[in-house]
Parts: C-alpha cells; sequence; structure tokens
C-alpha cells in the first residue's frame, strides 16, 4: 500500500466534486424558477400594520324549540296563578331539554332552594345544550339571541340563589361566567 498523507486522506474526488456541483446549479435553477414563480423579489413594500387574521371569538347560537313546546309553556304562564308552577312543571317534565321551561320553573320556585335547583338544572341542560352546538368552552353566547335566554336566565337565577343561601364563591363564577358570554351584560329582567 503506497503512503498516504493526511492531505491525500481528506481531497475530494473528482465525482464528489462533480455531484456537488450540480447539486449547487440544480439549487440555483430551483431558487430562480421559485423567485419568478412568486414574484420575489419585486414586492412592494411591506406595511408595519398588523394584519388580524381572526374575525374573534365565535358565536353560539342555540337553535330554537319546538314551537309546540313553547306555546305549552305560553299557556302555562298564562294560568291561574295557584295552578301555574305545577301547569310549567308538567311542561318541563315533558320536554327535559327546554331551558326556557327551566328558567320559568325558578322563576315560580316556591322557595330558595327549590328555584335553585331549577335553575341549576337549567344551567347544566343549557351547558349540554351549547356543546351539542358547537361550543367548545369559549366564545360568546349573547342575549341578543332569544334562543340563548333560557340558558343564561338560569345562570343569572343560580347566581341570584347562590348570593341568597350565601355560597359567594358560586356567585362569583356565574357572574364572571355570564360578562364572558356577553360582555355586554345580561338584563336583570
Amino acid at each position: 500500500m503506497p503512503f498516504m498523507t493526511q492531505n491525500d486522506a481528506i481531497a475530494p474526488t473528482t465525482s464528489a466534486v462533480v455531484t456537488t456541483t450540480a447539486i449547487v446549479r440544480a439549487c440555483s435553477r430551483v431558487t430562480a424558477s421559485t423567485s419568478a414563480l412568486y414574484g420575489l423579489g419585486t414586492l412592494a413594500p411591506v406595511s408595519d400594520q398588523p394584519i388580524n387574521l381572526s374575525s374573534g371569538l365565535p358565536t353560539t347560537v342555540l337553535p330554537a324549540a319546538d314551537p309546540a313546546v313553547a306555546d305549552r309553556l305560553a299557556d302555562a304562564l298564562g294560568a291561574p296563578a295557584p295552578q301555574r308552577r305545577e301547569a310549567v312543571a308538567a311542561v318541563v317534565a315533558a320536554a327535559p331539554r327546554f331551558l326556557d321551561g327551566w328558567a320559568a320553573l325558578g322563576d315560580l320556585g316556591r322557595d330558595t332552594i327549590e328555584r335553585y335547583a331549577a335553575y341549576r338544572v337549567g344551567y347544566h341542560r343549557g351547558l349540554d345544550a351549547l356543546r351539542a352546538n358547537g361550543w367548545r368552552g369559549s366564545g360568546y353566547v349573547r342575549w341578543s339571541e332569544p334562543t340563548n335566554r333560557g340558558f343564561l336566565r338560569c345562570m343569572r337565577g343560580l347566581a341570584d340563589m347562590a348570593a341568597e343561601i350565601g355560597e359567594l364563591d358560586e356567585v362569583e363564577r356565574c357572574r364572571t361566567f355570564l360578562l364572558q358570554l356577553d360582555p355586554s351584560g345580561i338584563p336583570a329582567d
């Protein structure tokens, strides 16, 4: 075996030089055609103004209730005062996903705990309805959409009843959540 110097061991072979040169030329052609294709080097100056690629938080709108169920609730609310609560309870029992019914039942409760319980059930049924309609834990649920009001009334009622029984952390959670869902605020009535 002939004697090799260090320079001989690291000297590039002719085929390595040819291959490297071919790769560099190919990359230059790709860069040139990409520049021409996409107009690189011909762009106008870039603005320093930010670009908003989002339209903001999504808004969820609950679907309208079955008109027949809404009519039954209207009839129940029009019943004489002594029978009104039982008439509304019958509507809710027949349509337990009807959020306006839970809100009305909470409004008609015989005492604070009964009202609290009805509003809490309506609140949880409302969360289920929101999730079923695309809400993923963030985004708006606005009072301005009439179909959202049953849920929002239940949450507002839950906060009010929690205040009456001294459950202040629940009051704070509900009120904060209401403002997150609709920063314009929920009307008191």
